[in-house]
């Protein structure tokens, strides 16, 4: 590596990183950014299968009630519209989601409103929950007996290895009840996915920037440190004062994927399956989130399955109890005395971000650094 010296050394390739080497460099600072892993994206990252942009590590949408974060995803990418309208699976039946007017129908045939409130009414009364202790009477105090049991209960211990009995009631803060006739599962205003998958986004997000791929940061620090002025660090936030406090607790996912010589498999882009078994949450059969690809005679299929974390593995959803919580403001205490280091994104704040909360968190910084 050229020893040159940088305005910003970024850490880590992913949305975080790519979006403020694409600020900083549009201000005209010069940045080195630096990847674990042999490739850009972090964990949007797709990869080109058969004509199908495969998404490696899980499906993302992009979608957003921001203007600006909308038009910058639009300015690095060739955007076309798409609704996210997921299916459940449970004993051999299909559920539309979110939980709207067409779920309520298909649970109990009925038809209005006034009709389903008063059901799921009747059957939280039923629960006679008093304090709510865990996550099981949080949902049954919010949604009932049935729609617990055929779209929450499965998914939700299999997601988090543990009893619902056993979790705590924040993990489930809402559970969004629609009393109309509307699949769209997210609310926001814009929706779209990128052409030809979400790396051909990051790659011009990154154009113009050197871009190192498979540099461990942690492991020759000091020598990285001293390539630039200020630090961007995008990786998690524990692992960067060596655990000195203790481990934050996260979850895995692994994953199997399969190319199969057929037009369609599911005909949907997600199914989410509800029950304990199969173990697997959810199928995404890539191809549909662009319609455009319906016509390929293959598909590519993966099953995903939530994962104890360790190291090694990747980490995506973190533990919210009081333990893990208290860590990470300890942490974050810690973070704050270097001023030439600044803490971005999900990992290093122990926070599951969207893809607009990502974007607009980056944008925040960008205007403090550069002011």
């Amino acid at each position: 590596m050229e020893k040159q010296h940088y305005d910003y050394l970024i850490v880590g390739a992913g949305l975080s990183g790519a979006t403020m080497a694409r600020l900083l460099m549009d201000a005209g600072k010069s940045v080195l950014v630096i990847e674990k892993r042999n490739h850009v994206g972090g964990n949007i990252y797709t990869e080109n299968v058969e004509g199908i942009p495969v998404h490696v590590y899980g499906p993302h949408i992009f979608h957003t009630d921001s203007q600006e974060a909308y038009d910058f995803f639009c300015k690095y990418a060739d955007v076309y519209p798409f609704i996210n309208s997921p299916l459940a699976f449970y004993q051999g039946k299909y559920y539309h989601m979110p939980f709207n007017m067409n779920t309520f129908h298909e649970l109990w045939g009925v038809n209005t409103p006034e009709e389903a409130k008063a059901k799921i009414d009747e059957e939280v009364a039923k629960e006679h929950i008093g304090e709510i202790k865990n996550l099981e009477e949080q949902a049954l105090s919010m949604v009932g007996r049935t729609i617990y049991e055929t779209l929450v209960r499965g998914y939700t211990e299999k997601q988090w290895g543990r009893k619902a009995t056993e979790l705590p009631p924040s993990i489930i803060k809402r559970l969004p009840l629609r009393f109309e006739y509307n699949n769209n599962y997210f609310n926001d205003a814009y929706q779209g996915m990128p052409k030809g998958g979400f790396t051909p986004w990051i790659d011009n997000l990154l154009k113009g920037a050197e871009v190192i791929l498979g540099v461990d940061y942690l492991e020759k620090k000091d020598e990285y440190d001293a390539l630039a002025d200020q630090i961007i660090y995008t990786g998690r936030l524990d692992e960067y004062f060596g655990f000195k406090l203790g481990h934050l607790e996260w979850r895995s996912l692994r994953f199997e994927v399969e190319t199969l010589k057929q037009r369609d498999y599911q005909g949907n882009p997600v199914v989410n399956y509800t029950d304990r078994q199969p173990a697997y949450t959810r199928i995404t059969e890539h191809k549909h989130f662009d319609p455009e690809l319906d016509d390929l005679p293959v598909t590519v299929i993966t099953k995903e399955y939530p994962d104890a974390f360790e190291e090694g593995k990747v980490p995506y959803y973190t533990i919210n109890d009081e333990r893990n919580a208290a860590l990470a403001e300890a942490y974050k205490e810690l973070a704050k005395q270097n001023p030439k280091v600044h803490f971005l994104g999900r990992l290093a704040n122990y926070r599951y971000f969207d893809m607009d909360d990502t974007l607009l968190e980056a944008f925040a910084l960008a205007d403090r650094l550069l002011k």
